[in-house]
Parts: C-alpha cells; sequence; structure tokens
C-alpha cells in the first residue's frame, strides 16, 4: 500500500513547538512506516520523516511571515494532488480546500476532520460528502450534516511523556494564548486555590495577553513562552495538575491527553471533547466554572496518577490510533 500523508504547511512537520494538526499528520505518517507502509508525507521542506518527503514550500508560513499563505497552501495541495495517481490513498489532514481536486483524482481521499474554523466551511464538506471519507477526532466535533466513516481519537507516542508519580506544587496551563482555551480563567484559578502557574504557549492573541494575562505575572504566576518538546514533558510531567478551562466546544485536546500520558490530571471546564477525553473523579475533572474548578484543586490528591497514565496510553496512544486508520484505509480500498 502506498499513502501520502498531506500535512498543513503552517509549520514544520512535527512541529518544534506549536502545530496540533503536523503533529499529527506525523504521528499517523511515523507509525504506518514502522507497520511497513510505503508512506510519502507532504509537507515543509524542512520536516522530519522516516518515510519519503516531498516538499515545495521551504518553510512554513507561520515561521516565515514573508509568504503568502494561500499562494503557499495552493502550491503545496496541487504539488499532491497532480501526483495523485502515484498512490492507493491520499490521507488529507489540510482541511477543506483538497476537496475541491477529489473529483478530478482517483485516488480515494480520508479526510480527518480536525475541527472546524467557522459554520461557513461546512458546504465544501457537504458537497463532497458522498465521494470522500471523513474522520472526526471525537464524537462531540461532529456534524449532523456529514457522514462519517469513523472517530479515531489523536494518537500520542507513548515514549515523547514520562510517568511521574511524586510531582512539584505548582498547576500548568499549556495552549495557546487565547481566550478560547482560558487563559486568564486559570489564573483565576490558581490565584484563587493560591498556586503557583505555569502558563506554557505561543501568544495567538496579542491584544488578549497585554490585558488578560500580563498584568497578573508576577512570582506565583509565571508565563515562560512557548514550549518544545522536552521542556513540555518536563512541565507535564511535575505538575500537580493541569489546568484546562476552554471557553469553546474544543475538538479534542492534545494537553490533556498528554498530560494525563504523564500521570498529570486535568482539571477542565465541562465542554467539547472533554468528557471523551477524561473521566471524572478518576483522571481529573469535568466542571463548570471558575469556582468548581477552584474547589477540585484542593481535591487533586484523590486521583490517581497511575490511572492516569493506564487510561490515556490505552485510549489515546500512536498504535491505537494508527491500527484503526489502517483498517480504514482497507475497507476504503475494498470499496
Amino acid at each position: 500500500m502506498k499513502v501520502a500523508i498531506l500535512a498543513p504547511v503552517a509549520w514544520r512537520t512535527p512541529p518544534q513547538h506549536y502545530g496540533p494538526w503536523e503533529q499529527m499528520a506525523s504521528n499517523i505518517a511515523e507509525g504506518l512506516v514502522a507497520n511497513g507502509v510505503d508512506v510519502t508525507l507532504f509537507a515543509t521542506a524542512d520536516s522530519i520523516t522516516g518515510g519519503k518527503l516531498d516538499a515545495v514550500i521551504k518553510r512554513g508560513y507561520e515561521e516565515d511571515r514573508s509568504q503568502d499563505a494561500k499562494v503557499v497552501e495552493c502550491l503545496h495541495i496541487s504539488n499532491l494532488m497532480e501526483k495523485a495517481s502515484d498512490f492507493d490513498i491520499i490521507h488529507n489532514h489540510f482541511d477543506f480546500l483538497p476537496l475541491t481536486y477529489s473529483a478530478l483524482v482517483k485516488t480515494p481521499l480520508v479526510t480527518t476532520i480536525h475541527g472546524f474554523s467557522s459554520q461557513k466551511i461546512i458546504p465544501v464538506y457537504q458537497k463532497y460528502n458522498k465521494g470522500s471519507t471523513y474522520v472526526s477526532i471525537s464524537n462531540a466535533d461532529r456534524s449532523p450534516l456529514l457522514t462519517y466513516a469513523a472517530t479515531i481519537y489523536n494518537g500520542i507516542r507513548l515514549s515523547d511523556f514520562e510517568f511521574q508519580s511524586d510531582p512539584k506544587d505548582y498547576l500548568l496551563y499549556f495552549g495557546r494564548i487565547h481566550h478560547d482555551k482560558g487563559t486568564a480563567e486559570s489564573i483565576e484559578i490558581a490565584v484563587k486555590s493560591k498556586k503557583k502557574l505555569l502558563i506554557a504557549g505561543i501568544i495567538q492573541d496579542g491584544s488578549y495577553f497585554e490585558n488578560k494575562v500580563k498584568p497578573f505575572l508576577n512570582d506565583q504566576i509565571v508565563y515562560i513562552g512557548e514550549a518544545g518538546p522536552e521542556k513540555r514533558n518536563e512541565l507535564m510531567k511535575n505538575a500537580l495538575a493541569l489546568l484546562h478551562p476552554i471557553n469553546f466546544d474544543e475538538p479534542f485536546g492534545l494537553s490533556v491527553a498528554e498530560a494525563m500520558l504523564c500521570g498529570t490530571p486535568v482539571i477542565a471546564f465541562n465542554r467539547g471533547a472533554m468528557p471523551e477525553l477524561i473521566v471524572h473523579g478518576k483522571t481529573g475533572f469535568l466542571l463548570e466554572n471558575v469556582d468548581e474548578a477552584t474547589e477540585a484543586v484542593a481535591d487533586i490528591a484523590t486521583l490517581k496518577r497511575d490511572e492516569c497514565r493506564k487510561w490515556s496510553s490505552e485510549q489515546f496512544s500512536q498504535e491505537k490510533m494508527v491500527n484503526e486508520y489502517l483498517k480504514l484505509y482497507h475497507q476504503v480500498l475494498a470499496r
């Protein structure tokens, strides 16, 4: 079987810091290679893979802002689609734009929908609904207007995250600095619970950071900037808990699964896919507001960190994800 993995080109694949879609494209590509599949990764030229790499874009447009994002995307996607006949399956991680080529090529297209940036993009998915294979990354993130072949949870390389049974006494916020992700709410929870909070992530909304985060930074509330893989592992495994008070219906939440892999429980608002990721009262707490989350901080000691590791490794491993995609590829090819 020859598989083409189409990654986004905002960031390198795998990303050095931020880039969840690129990370999943990488995890799938490398997992398939480990299973003996002939894989070509279509990504930026500085990407890293054990398979073949095909690139026409040198660096991601978020890392080199001199580029026009739409021009880069069109060059990247068309590069693969003009070679579509070389592959048995194309696995699309690039949202809806590649679907517009799908009726023009014979190679079947499997599209992992990593979330809907807006309801306005759904008509494109609807147009290609009958001839495409759609995969959701959680049951919570399914549109009633679309037909799905499967829900396959994001899979993480277990070896990238170390278990820690004896954490330090700090809370962690890990994610982009944005209202949607609840940075300000995390600060409020930490202040009310009188716990130290480490904040790690890219500043996606500069105004939000200046008004809702920066004024509260001190010895207790510390912003440490972006965190690459090694720093991420250290931060997560040593945290008392991960705070995830989201203000939107998140399709998945990689940091939630990653934290639990380290044995770190998660205190999250009960929205989006959180009930699918977190077992309330066992691997974390699903709550409705800041006050409830603050109370939950005092109950963290009642949770067993080895249970967090066990749950996450069973549900969200790279191996499980890759096996489910392989099964789906064979079903598509059989049709």
